[in-house]
């Protein structure tokens, strides 16, 4: 038995937020956040709209693509840094609850940007060993929340948004996952993180005040870091799996900064043809990126059973992964 991504599904806020919008709020330009990040546009939910309302629609169009019904999935996963609550119950908890799913396995992944690969380490795990057959995986994010919109370093880059999908079990080696590489470095915690409000700084007044429930990012060190980082881990999976990149069909990488994945695609010789791109108009999902790219590709016609895709992120932590992934789905 091998695990198979058997469906995708994605699901983003209504509400566009422009560069022109930005223009009024912070100190800076269309142009400029375009230039350095590729960025023109990116969604945000509405104050009504909790993570797992946005994941709940992501799995409910997964689920419904997949052609299973929802008391055959046994294990439910979340990956985001917004949940809905700080420490209880877990997201993937509630959008069980909202989807309908009963009685079944649920927890959450704190990966941030790495989290949907991680997810699907888990996944292979689970249906390999014959544990579970179904498996929904959800990324999820509303960073609309955890955003200081007086920091222009960090407000533009963000975006609200969900990504989902049905890992089930094949018998055929052309439908399966074939290997994810998953790693992190606790060293570089501070440069990417979000410090308040857990145990280290408690949701007091004083911490609030201080702006420690927003995102802090020291993005130079983060460009640097994540370039080098995501080229070995790339190079490392296609030699330990014997592939080239003439064999990939699909190379997805997080969807954080235009010039990181340029970076990261020259280094690597992919065409352009074959590189997903969506930073454009979504921005940085976190989590939900990976899954929301692939859904895009599929839904743009470019993704088909069989299909060969190199997926690779990094994020807060550092946490790093790359995968090599068939799609399996009808």
């Amino acid at each position: 038995m091998y695990a198979s991504l058997k469906s995708i599904g994605s699901y983003v806020p209504e509400k566009i937020m422009t560069n022109k919008d930005f223009e009024k709020i912070v100190d800076t330009s269309d142009e400029w956040i375009e230039q350095r990040t590729g960025i023109k546009e990116r969604r945000i939910a509405t104050a009504d709209q909790a993570t797992s309302d946005l994941g709940a629609k992501a799995a409910e169009k997964a689920i419904q693509r997949a052609g299973i019904n929802k008391d055959e999935i046994d294990l439910v996963i979340c990956a985001t840094l917004s949940p809905d609550h700080l420490c209880m119950p877990s997201t993937a908890c509630l959008i069980s609850d909202k989807v309908g799913i009963r009685n079944c396995m649920a927890f959450d992944v704190a990966a941030a940007c790495s989290g949907f690969v991680y997810m699907l380490s888990i996944a292979k795990a689970f249906i390999e060993s014959g544990a579970k057959k179904n498996i929904l995986l959800v990324g999820a994010e509303k960073i609309s929340s955890l955003v200081d919109y007086t920091d222009r370093g960090t407000c533009i880059l963000f975006g609200d948004g969900a990504g989902a999908a049905i890992i089930g079990v094949t018998e055929d080696k052309n439908e399966a996952i074939i290997d994810i590489h998953a790693s992190a470095d606790g060293k570089y915690s501070d440069l990417l993180i979000t410090p308040g409000c857990g145990s280290k700084y408690p949701c007091r007044a004083d911490n609030v005040d201080d702006k420690l429930q927003y995102i802090k990012m020291a993005g130079n060190e983060v460009f640097k870091v994540a370039v080098r980082t995501l080229t070995k881990d790339v190079v490392d999976i296609l030699k330990t799996n014997g592939i080239t990149s003439d064999d990939i069909d699909l190379f997805v990488p997080h969807q954080a900064n235009l010039r990181i994945i340029e970076a990261v695609r020259n280094k690597l010789n992919f065409p352009k043809e074959k590189t997903v791109f969506t930073v454009g108009k979504y921005g940085n999902t976190s989590a939900a990126s990976i899954p929301m790219a692939i859904n895009d590709a599929y839904e743009a016609g470019r993704l088909k059973k069989g299909d060969l895709m190199l997926l690779d992120t990094f994020g807060g932590g550092f946490t790093w992964a790359s995968g090599l992934v068939r799609f399996g789905g009808d």
